[in-house]
């Protein structure tokens, strides 16, 4: 599919038409310095002056018009991707653009003050000058969705934040995504083994702990301002620098907003943005550059050490955006000092780094750093256009699809070793009866939990032996035994608690291994074309249970060829669901979950 993605970003248009099936750019055109009086369009190795002051709707006229000019008949677009920086909790995965959505969208302009307005006024604009294609909107705070409670919520009485929508979003959340995903091509590895700490440095700045597959810990909150220096916004203040501001400074809300967001962060240290000049200026006495510099690469390398505590280690730290590619020296500086986290830097790898569209990831890391150092090419673009495909896919796809529902008890996946302890040297586990996944089986056998503070009999002993022991139990089975398991894929056992069975020959201590499964749907690759979602990705399904219609977030999709199509939940989750045997779901596809 031929989708055309733009990215409108507060002073800069990027818009690519791409090949989503080969992944290859067919054109490439983008315009810097929106609204001032040089602006310029490139396209290719042309390069054109556009009229002083042009604005993103002018901008967006022009870049369509030379599409339209340059790819007709069999080259001319299918469908246009854009890039909407806030979601807000309701606009969790990409969605088909129409009036009502629209207006949905914008009902979130606070948020995003710099950025939603500008997109959507593009957005409008795209559907009137292309009215014959679809047009998707991608999302930058929906990698953000999985964000547990604890990183997600501020903490102000519940009843003033649940009114008022303060809860932490993130963003950059293409481009963090696209991340870990080339990170983990780049490892030869599965996105679900890993712990990866994504730093998207431009303008715009962000950092995320992406643990396993998910986005569990992010430095922008509620709107863009929280977290690092960047070029022009605070980042992370005191609050009681605001209020004394606004008490005894002469700002407004309004002059105060203009403060955070267009004259503070590197200008305000430093009178420019560039980090290019910064770097040259430093170089050559000044002070208040060298304070610039020093400034932001602390604030980074905090939030580094930061989330590798969250996340209990880190296997990679990766760099991309405008200066997270193209500076050595920011690189140089961020990654001093973590030598405790394995990190050690190549000095003549990190000044020869060159990424491109060919060479996607380049490896920084010293031969002996245990974690290793990447700097990643970014192309949201690609990203945006590849998210954009696969809701179009899946809605050409047909009607929706019932997804049967699962409700999984209290059990345990243990290893021959581990059985032959709790039920004598040699013993073999029998079937009691078939589960829906091939070549697995509910044991007649079962055993006794014991956790610090209690125990919990009959809990159920799935087959064939596995090659490390699992228990998954509930939120309330937690609470129970007195541990603190963490939700977690099935497999995904590192940094998890252990804890006691009892057998009729005897007890086994598992040193780990204990988990409250993570909601997930299990399916195979049709499945997953037909639907169109990938493995690990999260998503949302709705459940129509018992007149009521229910949506549960942050469910992961699982894809392998053995899989049959099922929803997986805890018993927790189906009782206060209200969930029956022979209940289904379907995704959510709508920007309106209810």
């Amino acid at each position: 599919m031929r989708i055309f993605a733009l990215n409108c970003g507060s002073s800069s248009l990027k818009s690519v038409l791409i090949d989503t099936d080969s992944h290859r750019p067919l054109l490439a055109m983008h315009i810097d310095n929106l609204g001032s009086v040089d602006c310029r369009l490139q396209i290719g190795e042309e390069r054109f002056s556009l009229d002083a002051g042009t604005d993103a709707p002018a901008g967006v006229r022009r870049l369509i018009r030379e599409l339209q000019a340059r790819r007709q008949g069999d080259e001319a677009a299918q469908a246009v991707a854009h890039r909407i920086v806030h979601g807000g909790a309701t606009f969790v995965r990409p969605v088909r653009l129409d009036e009502p959505t629209l207006h949905r969208i914008g009902e979130l302009n606070h948020l995003a003050p710099l950025h939603n307005p500008v997109a959507l006024a593009v957005a409008q604009l795209a559907r009137e000058e292309m009215p014959g294609v679809p047009h998707v909107a991608v999302f930058d705070t929906a990698f953000h969705a999985t964000l547990p409670p604890r990183a997600r919520e501020y903490a102000l009485p519940l009843d003033v934040a649940q009114r008022l929508g303060i809860r932490r979003y993130g963003f950059h959340g293409t481009s963090h995504a696209q991340i870990a995903r080339n990170v983990a091509a780049f490892l030869e590895a599965d996105t679900q083994s890993l712990r990866i700490i994504s730093c998207h440095l431009g303008n715009g700045a962000s950092v995320a702990a992406i643990e396993y597959g998910r986005s569990v810990e992010t430095s922008m909150g509620m709107t863009p301002l929280e977290g690092l220096v960047m070029g022009t916004r605070s980042g992370d203040i005191d609050p009681g620098v605001l209020l004394h501001l606004l008490d005894h400074g002469g700002y407004t809300a309004e002059s105060l907003g203009k403060l955070l967001n267009s004259e503070a962060g590197l200008k305000g240290l430093a009178g420019t943005h560039d980090v290019r000049v910064l770097e040259q200026r430093a170089a050559e006495g000044n002070e208040d550059c060298r304070l610039a510099l020093t400034v932001y690469a602390h604030r980074v390398r905090k939030y580094i050490g930061a989330y590798a505590a969250v996340m209990g280690g880190v296997d990679a730290i990766a760099f991309t955006g405008g200066i997270g590619q193209n500076s050595p020296l920011m690189r140089h500086r961020i990654l001093q000092r973590l030598d405790f986290l394995g990190a050690r830097l190549d000095e003549d790898r990190n000044r020869d780094a060159r990424v491109d569209a060919q060479v996607t990831v380049f490896d920084i890391s010293d031969l002996n750093s245990r974690t290793r150092l990447l700097v990643a090419n970014a192309n949201e673009e690609l990203e945006i256009a590849l998210q954009a495909a696969m809701v179009l896919q899946a809605a050409a796809g047909g009607p929706a699809v019932r997804i049967p529902i699962e409700i999984s008890v209290r059990h345990a996946h243990l290893t021959q070793a581990t059985i032959e302890k709790l039920f004598g040297t040699g013993y073999q586990l029998q079937p009691r009866t078939d589960l829906s996944q091939p070549g697995q089986y509910a044991a007649a056998e079962s055993v006794t939990l014991i956790g610090p503070r209690g125990r919990i009999g009959n809990v159920r002993l799935m087959a064939p032996p596995r090659d490390a022991d699992q228990v998954e139990i509930s939120r309330s089975d937690e609470f129970i035994l007195g541990v603190d398991a963490p939700v977690r894929i099935s497999g995904d056992l590192r940094n998890t608690p252990g804890i006691t069975l009892e057998g009729p020959a005897g007890r086994a201590t598992i040193p780990s291994g204990v988990i409250c499964a993570r909601r997930h749907i299990h399916m195979n690759p049709d499945d997953a074309r037909r639907l169109g979602v990938r493995d690990h990705e999260s998503v949302q399904v709705r459940i129509d249970s018992g007149g009521r219609d229910l949506v549960f977030s942050d469910v992961s999709v699982r894809v392998a060829d053995e899989f049959e199509l099922r929803l997986h939940l805890d018993t927790d989750e189906a009782n206060a669901a209200g969930v029956q045997p022979g209940d289904t779901c379907e995704l959510v596809r709508s920007a309106d979950p209810s």
